[in-house]
């Protein structure tokens, strides 16, 4: 059966009070966290107790006027943005609209539930609700991390990942979301990395019916899923490369999400580095690979500890601590080495 998700006790809420608590007591441990009416004071979410209309004259309180990029599903998705049929294309349109005009089609449809879905999906409000993140904020987040919002009717984010770390708080209506760990990966049939419907590559397997063949894997790990519901002021934390399903189950609902690197080293990001390292290792013999892994574990993922830990430490070179030069020097051996000079 599903594992539900267990929320952050009162007596670790000391966690919350700043973004150095945050990293070090939550973040640090790569675990998903339950965030219990942590943002239930927000006005919006306030707003939201007085129902759909009212949270959408609140938004439109700080409207920019830019215009955004709508997902539109027709009747017979039932709110499941996926692909379209062979994983050719995707079941929905995109539509370029004002932020009235789409609050407004949303209103619409959450009235007429057998006419289709929309939604409007990771909406910077730096750029279209300029002002919306002074009255909506969150202690434990600094303030350089942008929210963004989600607004839309019932619908599912098929199962994906992301490269940043996550707090997700729901403002309006309910989210389900149905949680995989990294490790998943394998089970979870992953689509193309290049034929993404909002950047990330989903989940083929993730809203099959039990049983299906194509998807042995997948049958395995299918009930070890966890699975958490957010209620209007409640967040989740949400570790990056964690597989995650979000489902909006009501009529009308909104999110607010932030992204940020909780643990940045420098311009380059592990997801570059990665597919690099594929361009350069995946298709090398087997034996190869697995004699690179050896060097990978010992010189990147260190399981055994740092690699020069039986060397003083004025010996490691370049494989002392990043912050003090190494990685700039790194990073020049490494450009040098690509432009082949």
């Amino acid at each position: 059966m599903p594992h539900s998700l267990e929320p952050l006790p009162q007596s670790a809420h000391a966690a919350l009070a700043d973004p150095d608590a945050f990293r070090e007591g939550i973040m640090e441990y790569g675990q998903p966290k339950l965030l219990r009416g942590v943002c239930k004071e927000w006005p919006v979410v306030q707003a939201a107790q007085s129902g759909a209309q009212n949270v959408a004259a609140y938004l439109q309180r700080f409207d920019s006027g830019a215009q955004a990029q709508a997902f539109i599903g027709a009747p017979d998705i039932q709110g499941r943005y996926h692909y379209g049929d062979n994983a050719e294309g995707f079941n929905f349109r995109r539509e370029t609209l004002s932020l009235p005009d789409a609050l407004a089609t949303i209103l619409r449809l959450a009235q007429a539930p057998g006419e289709g879905t929309a939604y409007l999906g990771s909406i910077p409000t730096r750029d279209y609700l300029p002002g919306f993140e002074q009255e909506n904020s969150l202690p434990f987040l600094s303030a350089n991390v942008e929210p963004r919002v989600w607004v839309g009717n019932a619908s599912t984010a098929s199962c994906h990942y992301d490269t940043f770390d996550n707090v997700a708080c729901v403002a309006a209506g309910k989210r389900r979301f149905t949680l995989y760990p990294p490790e998943a990966i394998a089970d979870l049939y992953i689509g193309p990395i290049d034929h993404t419907m909002a950047g990330q590559p989903i989940s083929m397997a993730m809203g099959s019916t039990i049983g299906d063949p194509r998807y042995p894997r997948f049958e395995a790990i299918r009930d070890e899923a966890i699975i958490v519901e957010l209620e209007p002021g409640d967040a989740l934390y949400l570790p990056k490369l964690w597989w995650h399903q979000v489902e909006a189950t009501e009529p009308f609902n909104l999110l607010v999400n932030y992204w940020w690197d909780g643990f940045p080293q420098g311009p380059d990001t592990p997801f570059t580095a990665m597919m690099l390292a594929m361009t350069v290792l995946a298709e090398r013999p087997a034996a190869e690979r697995q004699a690179w892994r050896a060097f990978f574990d010992h010189y990147v993922f260190r399981p055994n500890g740092h690699p020069l830990s039986h060397m003083p430490d004025e010996r490691h070179g370049i494989l002392g601590p990043l912050g003090n030069g190494n990685r700039k020097r790194i990073r020049a051996m490494v450009m040098q080495w690509l432009r082949g000079s």
